[in-house]
């Protein structure tokens, strides 16, 4: 009774004083070194970087880099996606960042320019932002968080529930194509705090019925009519067909790391580290024996672009001396053999200020050559199929003028298209290039992979592996979940299925 008294005579001082000190409140409580409003250019660029930036070595080399057998390891800690293992730290990494970061600083972005006409540009540009953003998310773990998602500061929902994977899908279809519609070329926008398309309206259009297309074609498996609805849709509005319009982020070497492409910076930091020179990368991480035998089967002149064998301090790039490392196996290589097998290309996708291609007219055109092959677009699936070939080679050149491949004539006529083919061949080798095409692209490449089959890849079946020698069909959901989110989750894994890497994702069924 004491202790009451004591603080109800102590809110009384209080409250009793407040008269006497409210002259300067405001000014005295008001730290002149934060900005109250915000700045939706700003926190746009940010949502850009951080986007892009989340975990790049964990989620796209280590787990889905491993799977699609890009990459391959001798380590197992490091070997989750190399040998189907499971481990906390790599499988929660993207989930555990997308929140907080990249879909906050967009949601605040939204909510910032939202209600005003004259930013509408900006508002449908961050929706058709937002859309990229949860449709990586999704196609990693199913069913998330999203339309109660990163909205704690406007409506205090700190535990959102989890929707459902086709809601959530159909969903980011609707939105990208009302944000593409309402697009105003009138009407300002990001201007230079854009890093991908510097505020052309009319080139994130084409981003928006590009991703569209991506994700329409992801249906196919579950609901081809309403695939076919939406791949339409996009083709009508107008994709990506010429390089002037990719998607691609922009990187500067420093000053800071986060002005860095991720792929380069995030992977030599943790493995390819300077010095090791191929003999000592912290994880063991290589280029995997099946990508690199594939190109070398078909003779690809990417190879040498995307590749390089450590001799001395240089890598040489040559495509004869390239060598990939098997998937699955522990037995550690010596030094001098471990610089014997391919790594990632310094001087291109590893370099520091190397672009970042999201979407480009190579997938689109071999997205269009699989709608073509379906019957869901009047043109040639064959000539579709060499321009996304063509460009594929030409887009090298984003590495710099000589990495340009301007010539496919010889590859095509070494590897041609089966125009007469079944249309199980017709789809292997549209998506065998598309697994090419896409190299560094990890979780695009894997989230393909699944719903296409193609390329046919051999599991691998290590010992104490948790998948029983299957390869891997989803990430598993951070166990922090289990502790701060329990209802919303259990409710989630109770309509998806069993909380684990073989469960299926809705389109994926």
């Amino acid at each position: 009774m004491k202790k009451i008294t004591l603080l109800y005579m102590t809110s009384a001082l209080f409250l009793g004083s407040m008269t006497a000190c409210t002259d300067g409140f405001e000014e005295i409580n008001t730290n002149p070194n934060v900005v109250e409003k915000p700045t939706a250019n700003y926190i746009f660029s940010k949502a850009q970087l951080d986007g892009l930036n989340n975990n790049y070595f964990f989620t796209n080399i280590l787990e889905c880099g491993g799977l699609v057998q890009h990459y391959a390891t001798y380590k197992e800690a490091s070997g989750v996606g190399d040998k189907y293992l499971s481990n906390e730290v790599y499988f929660s990494a993207y989930f555990n960042q997308a929140y907080p970061t990249a879909l906050n600083e967009t949601e605040i972005v939204i909510n910032e320019v939202k209600n005003n006409p004259n930013e509408s540009n900006k508002l449908q540009i961050a929706r058709i932002w937002k859309a990229y953003l949860y449709h990586k998310l999704t196609d990693l773990y199913g069913d998330i968080p999203y339309s109660e998602a990163a909205k704690a500061n406007s409506t205090q929902i700190f535990l959102p529930k989890y929707d459902t994977q086709e809601f959530i899908y159909k969903d980011l279809l609707k939105e990208l194509d009302e944000a593409a519609t309402a697009l105003d070329p009138a009407k300002p926008s990001f201007g230079k705090s854009d890093f991908i398309y510097d505020g052309d309206v009319a080139k994130w259009k084409k981003f928006a019925y590009s991703l569209m297309l991506r994700l329409g074609l992801r249906l196919t498996k579950v609901d081809a009519a309403l695939a076919q609805t939406w791949v339409t849709k996009a083709i009508a509005g107008g994709v990506i067909l010429n390089s002037a319009d990719n998607a691609i982020m922009k990187y500067t070497d420093g000053p800071n790391d986060f002005n860095r492409n991720p792929v380069g910076f995030d992977a030599r930091r943790q493995d390819f580290t300077a010095g090791s020179y191929g003999t000592k990368n912290v994880e063991g991480g290589k280029l995997a024996k099946t990508f690199i035998d594939l190109l070398q089967s078909t003779a690809d002149p990417r190879i040498s672009v995307y590749a390089g064998v450590w001799q001395g301090t240089t890598q040489n790039t040559a495509l004869a001396v390239q060598k990939g490392f098997p998937n699955g196996t522990k037995t550690a290589p010596t030094p001098a053999e471990q610089a014997t097998y391919s790594e990632p290309n310094q001087s291109t996708v590893f370099k520091y200020d190397a672009p970042l291609v999201l979407i480009s007219n190579a997938e689109t055109n071999l997205y269009l050559a699989e709608a073509a092959a379906r019957g869901w677009y009047a043109a040639s699936d064959k000539d579709l199929y060499e321009k996304g070939v063509q460009a594929s080679f030409l887009n090298m050149g984003i590495y710099g003028s000589a990495y340009a491949i301007t010539d496919a004539t010889a590859y095509l006529t070494l590897n041609p298209y089966n125009a007469a083919g079944t249309f199980a061949q017709k789809m292997n080798q549209i998506h065998t290039q598309i697994y090419i095409a896409l190299f560094v692209d990890e979780q695009e490449v894997y989230a393909n992979w699944r719903r296409t089959g193609y390329p046919v890849l051999v599991p691998v079946n290590f010992p104490g592996n948790v998948t029983n020698g299957t390869i891997p069909r989803r990430l598993k959901y951070p166990t922090s979940e289990y502790s701060v989110n329990s209802a919303n989750l259990a409710e989630a894994v109770k309509r998806q299925g069993e909380d684990a890497f073989t469960t299926r994702i809705w389109w994926d069924k």
